[in-house]
């Protein structure tokens, strides 16, 4: 699949960070991840800590799929409301999921803080109602989060412009998200996978996978052959290929990213990242060295030169509806691009095992705005499959998952 469009900023930025190999003869391993992006990389992290042996199969360069196109916004906040996710499957598990949320971005901190040099921010999340008519929704929301423990404050119309320069009728003020460069993030976790012992290969495409009763056996392009005790799927949006049952609706999203701004120009933005309640929704976020990444004009293309042909006139929509909402903002982009996403029709991702293969295959499927949360407790949810241990959350991520 071509995943992206145009120029995605944390490539150009980084470069090739690190070359590995690509397969060139048969291998034997305890867990073989297919898939060397953000979900990936997290995944095999999380495995080799706790004494797995661990390969990485990637089909590109590391990090060139999804991964070098995500804007890298890390919140608890699920793209579904947890007010719709409680009246689908319950108060408990809606709250548990989001509650996990939480726990993943400050997992995510840890992990940063360890890799050193990923431009992992804390920052807060300022969700602000798109219309008047929106405001009774959020603010039922608002008291939903706060009754389950997820802090927040409600901002009125007055303090969003004094504060943000914002025009909007109100919004919630979370201290629960970051920012990070996905690119980076996964160059360095799988380069210190390799240092700790693990195999990571690159240019190596996995075209056959079969599923037997003491293991999975892996055929790439090359005629290799891969033989491990489980094989994780983590290749994004790709992997969608290798299951039967439709999961998820592919769209595009754009985004651009500006030069570096004045601090006379960001104040309160640097630390914050904005998004808004209508759908598909607007965001924006700073960088390290003072950009702003601004996202969003989703639509269903999934036609890689139909795509391409407009990522310069969504950027250029996209800085309309930024200075709508913040007139003294001037923006320019310097990069733009376009990138392909998935959405579940609940706003949950998949993890776990699918009956069309069995026990031995674990899907990550980290799909929605929150992909990089959601693969970070994807992790744990996988390890603890794979070591059979229970997991909260398994059944309500799970390919079995129904609503009440």
């Amino acid at each position: 699949m071509d995943l992206k469009s145009g120029y995605p900023f944390w490539a150009i930025r980084n470069g090739l960070m690190h070359a590995f190999p690509r397969l060139q003869q048969d291998l034997d391993c305890e867990i073989a991840v297919i898939g060397g992006g953000i979900s990936g990389a997290l995944i095999a992290d999380e495995l080799a800590a706790h004494g797995h042996e661990v390969a990485v199969l990637e089909q590109r360069d590391i990090a060139w799929g999804s991964t070098a196109a995500s804007t890298a916004l890390l919140q608890y906040e699920i793209d579904t409301h947890l007010i719709e996710l409680s009246q689908r499957f319950g108060e408990r598990n809606a709250a548990l999921a989001y509650r996990a949320c939480a726990a993943a971005v400050e997992r995510l901190g840890e992990v940063a803080a360890e890799l050193r040099d990923v431009d992992f921010r804390r920052q807060r999340s300022l969700y602000y109602a798109s219309r008047s008519s929106h405001l009774p929704l959020l603010r039922e929301e608002a008291a939903l989060r706060v009754r389950h423990g997820l802090a927040l404050r409600w901002l009125e119309a007055d303090e969003l412009a004094a504060d943000y320069g914002l025009r909007a009728p109100g919004a919630m003020l979370s201290e629960c998200a970051a920012a990070v460069d996905p690119y980076r993030m996964t160059s360095r976790l799988l380069a210190r996978l390799r240092r700790r012992g693990g195999q990571v290969y690159d240019r190596t495409c996995v075209e056959h996978l079969q599923a037997k009763s003491r293991g999975v056996e892996l055929r790439t392009a090359d005629g290799m052959r891969v033989r491990a005790g489980h094989v994780v799927v983590a290749a994004g949006y790709a992997g969608q290929r290798w299951i039967d049952q439709p999961l998820a609706r592919n769209r595009s999203s754009y985004a651009f990213v500006t030069d570096p701004l004045h601090e006379d120009e960001l104040q309160a933005l640097r630390a914050t990242m904005v998004w808004e309640s209508a759908r598909p929704y607007l965001y924006l976020r700073s960088t390290g060295d003072g950009r702003l990444v601004v996202g969003g004009c989703d639509d269903a293309i999934d036609l890689p030169a139909r795509r391409d042909r407009r990522v310069q006139s969504r950027a250029n929509r996209l800085v309309r509806q930024v200075q709508q909402r913040f007139e003294r903002l001037r923006l320019q982009p310097a990069f733009a691009w376009a990138g392909t996403f998935a959405e579940t029709a609940d706003g949950l991702p998949w993890f776990g095992a699918h009956a069309q293969y069995g026990p031995r295959v674990l899907f990550a499927m980290a799909y929605g705005g929150n992909g990089i949360t959601y693969s970070m407790i994807g992790a744990g949810l996988l390890r603890a499959r794979i070591e059979r241990r229970a997991h909260p959350l398994a059944r309500l991520f799970s390919f079995e998952r129904s609503p009440r």
